[in-house]
C-alpha cells in the first residue's frame, strides 16, 4: 500500500478514502468502543492504524458528514455481520461467563422462538432417547405440547410398554398449571437443551474424522502414518472418531436387514470382497439361504477386483448406514466407545 501523506487538516470529507473515513469514524467513538477493534483482520487493522495516525487534524464537520453517513449506510442497508464468536463476546462485556455460555448453548441449539418449537426441530430417536428416562406424566404433557406428527414419531421410538403407558397419561391428563409448565420447560433447557448444543459443537478431530472417512485406504494410511509422527495424540482421537466399514459388525440385526434393503447387490458384493470373514459372515447370515447362496456366487465371479474399487463400495455402503441412521432407522455404535450413538 502507497504511504499515505501527512495531513495538516481536513475539511472536505469527500476527499477521504474509504481507510481514511473508517479511521476517523474509530477515532470519533474512541476507546468505550475498543471492542470494534476485533472484529477486524490483521490487514484492515495494519490500513486503519497507518491512516489513523497520519490524519492531522479533523474538523468536527467532517467527522459529523462521516458519523451520520455511517449511521444512514447502516440504517438502509443493514450491513453488519454477525457470528457466535462476536455475540458471545459482545455478551461477556456485560454479563456473567455462566450466564453467557447458558444464552449461547441455547442459541447454538434447535431452532425456534419457544421451548416446544425448539423441541419439534429436535431428532425424534434424540428426544426419545432422553424422554425414556423421563416420568410418563411429564413425557405425556411434552408430547401434547409438540406437533402431533412430531410427536408419533417420538412414541414410536419410545419403548412399547412406556409409550403405551404415556399415551394412558394423555388420554386422561388434564389442563397444565402454568407452574408446573414452567418446571418442565426450565429442566429441559438446563438438562436436555443445554447438553443438545454443547454435543452439536462440532470439534475439530471429528470434522477430520469424517474427511479421512472419504479417502481411500492408502491415502488414509499415509496421512494418519505421517500425523502420527507430528501429533500421536490427534492422530489417534481422530482414528477412535472414524466409523469405517469394519464397524458396520456393531449394527444389531435388524440394523443389518434394513441396510441390506438400501444396498444394490453389486455394492454390496463388491465391499463384501474386502471384508474381514467374521463381518462377511455376518452379512450372510441376515440373508436369507437363497439370497446368501446368490451373493457368494457373485462374488466368486468377479474374479480380482482393483482394492480402489472396493474402497469405494465399501465408503459409499458406510455411507448409505449413517442416511439411514440420520433418519432413525437404525443405530450405529461409534468406534470410539461401545455405547456411542450417531444420529
Amino acid at each position: 500500500m502507497a504511504p499515505l501523506r501527512k495531513k495538516t487538516s481536513i475539511d472536505d470529507p469527500t476527499k477521504l478514502s474509504g481507510v481514511e473515513k473508517a479511521a476517523v469514524v474509530l477515532l470519533a467513538l474512541g476507546e468505550e468502543h475498543a471492542g470494534l477493534w476485533e472484529a477486524l483482520d490483521d490487514e484492515e487493522l495494519k490500513e486503519i492504524s497507518q491512516a489513523m495516525s497520519s490524519l492531522g487534524t479533523v474538523s468536527s464537520s467532517v467527522v459529523e458528514a462521516l458519523l451520520v453517513e455511517f449511521v444512514s449506510g447502516m440504517s438502509s442497508t443493514g450491513a453488519i455481520m454477525g457470528s457466535f464468536e462476536q455475540t458471545q463476546r459482545l455478551l461477556s462485556a456485560f454479563l456473567p461467563g455462566e450466564k453467557v455460555e447458558l444464552l449461547m448453548e441455547e442459541i447454538r441449539g434447535p431452532a425456534g422462538r419457544t421451548m416446544w418449537d425448539k423441541l419439534g426441530n429436535v431428532n425424534e430417536a434424540v428426544l426419545a432417547n432422553y424422554l425414556k428416562n423421563e416420568y410418563p406424566q411429564t413425557v405425556a404433557v411434552v408430547l401434547s405440547k409438540i406437533k402431533a406428527e412430531h410427536a408419533s414419531r417420538v412414541l414410536s421410538a419410545l419403548p412399547e410398554d412406556f409409550a403405551l403407558e404415556c399415551v394412558t397419561r394423555m388420554l386422561r391428563m388434564e389442563p397444565v398449571q402454568r407452574d408446573i409448565l414452567d418446571k418442565i420447560e426450565q429442566t429441559l433447557r438446563t438438562e436436555f437443551m443445554s447438553n443438545l448444543a454443547r454435543t452439536s459443537k462440532r470439534d475439530s478431530h471429528e470434522m477430520m474424522a469424517d474427511i479421512f472417512n472419504n479417502f481411500d485406504r492408502q491415502t488414509e494410511s499415509r496421512f494418519i502414518a505421517a500425523l502420527e509422527e507430528r501429533n500421536r495424540e490427534s492422530a489417534e482421537r481422530i482414528r477412535a472418531l472414524m466409523f469405517v466399514f469394519e464397524d458396520l459388525s456393531k449394527l444389531d440385526p435388524g440394523g443389518v436387514q434394513t441396510l441390506l434393503r438400501a444396498v444394490e447387490k453389486e455394492q454390496l458384493g463388491l465391499a463384501l470382497k474386502g471384508a474381514s470373514d467374521a463381518l462377511r459372515e455376518m452379512f450372510f447370515s441376515n440373508m436369507s439361504e437363497r439370497a446368501a447362496k446368490i451373493m457368494r456366487e457373485d462374488m466368486e465371479g468377479m474374479g480380482p477386483v482393483r482394492l480402489k474399487d472396493v474402497d469405494q463400495a465399501q465408503m459409499a455402503m458406510v455411507q448409505i448406514a449413517k442416511d439411514l441412521a440420520a433418519k432413525g432407522e437404525i443405530m450405529l455404535a461409534g468406534s470410539g466407545t461401545d455405547d456411542e450413538l450417531i444420529y
